[in-house]
């Protein structure tokens, strides 16, 4: 899997950072996209990228702040003057169906694909078999969400000296056999391949946040991911202004990061105050706390 960042700003757009959304290839395990939030301008960040919008099939919103929806209506448009039948699904707080149903309504807009609008609550949202979202609640001035993504834990590598040991040669039955599957050989014995295979490999976890102030969802919500994605809306010497405005700081999120054990923080939702001279000073805040932070720019791609 790879995230993307299509947006990287709090609040308002700037030169050099759109409004929040982010985009989550499933390469290597299906062919198309999941969108994490779409502010406005968002499938203008899609079109000056790789990324096809009728290939997004699963749309996650956080909450129902404009910098995280306005881009919304006009992307599920083009999805549909594309051309595409492929359905699509939009998680998010109550008052998203409202919001998309008025928009289509009031501008005369129709959709060429079926569109299922799930209002959420706290909890898992799906098992697809290879992926469990669970939606976490979190505390901002309206309802919020943060998502946690989880891949199922692979079979583990095929024990090639037990095989040899066994006498069980090579051949088009070792798929099978790594599935985990029950094989007959041609000599009549039956092999069941979990008898062969290592300990399970544990899958990847993700953990999306919207916006938040500190909150005790957020350690279950970030528990051991290999990558963590935080607002630090501002810096450590505005932690009150912060906080009553339902945001986090840099140090609040990182030390959010080091006591959820994540391996990896990538910082986000940049207030619009700081200058790109300023990133260096708030990367050194979260650093302090943990070192493995980054600072997210729009079209920042991390490997998963």
């Amino acid at each position: 899997m790879e995230l993307t960042f299509l947006g990287t700003s709090a609040g308002v757009p700037t030169k050099q950072r759109n409004v929040t959304s982010m985009i989550l290839n499933l390469v290597g395990i299906r062919k198309s996209y999941w969108l994490l939030d779409c502010g406005e301008g968002t499938q203008h960040q899609i079109l000056n990228s790789e990324f096809k919008i009728p290939r997004i099939d699963k749309i996650f919103i956080t909450h129902l702040h404009g910098d995280h929806i306005f881009g919304l209506p006009g992307l599920l448009c083009s999805r549909s003057m594309s051309g595409s039948t492929d359905p699509l699904t939009l998680y998010g707080p109550k008052g998203l169906k409202q919001y998309i149903e008025t928009a289509l309504l009031i501008s005369a807009s129709y959709l060429t694909y079926p569109l299922d609008i799930v209002e959420i609550t706290a909890g898992q949202l799906f098992d697809d078999g290879e992926l469990i979202v669970t939606a976490y609640s979190l505390d901002h001035r309206v309802e919020c969400y943060g998502y946690r993504i989880e891949e199922h834990p692979k079979n583990g590598m095929l024990n090639a000296i037990k095989l040899a040991n066994d006498g069980i040669p090579r051949g088009p039955w070792m798929q099978a056999l790594k599935a985990g599957e029950t094989i007959t050989l041609d000599d009549g014995r039956v092999i069941n391949g979990a008898d062969y295979l290592g300990d399970p490999i544990a899958g990847k976890v993700i953990a999306i946040f919207g916006d938040t102030e500190p909150t005790a969802q957020a350690v279950l919500l970030a528990k051991d991911a290999d990558v963590m994605v935080h607002e630090t809306t501002l810096e450590s010497a505005f932690e009150a202004k912060a906080n009553e405005r339902g945001h986090s700081t840099t140090c609040q999120a990182a030390q959010l990061a080091r006591d959820a054990g994540a391996k990896r923080f990538i910082a986000t939702h940049i207030s619009g105050r700081y200058s790109e001279k300023d990133i260096p000073m708030l990367l050194a805040e979260c650093q302090a706390i943990f070192p493995a932070t980054e600072i997210a720019v729009d079209y920042l791609t991390v490997k998963i």
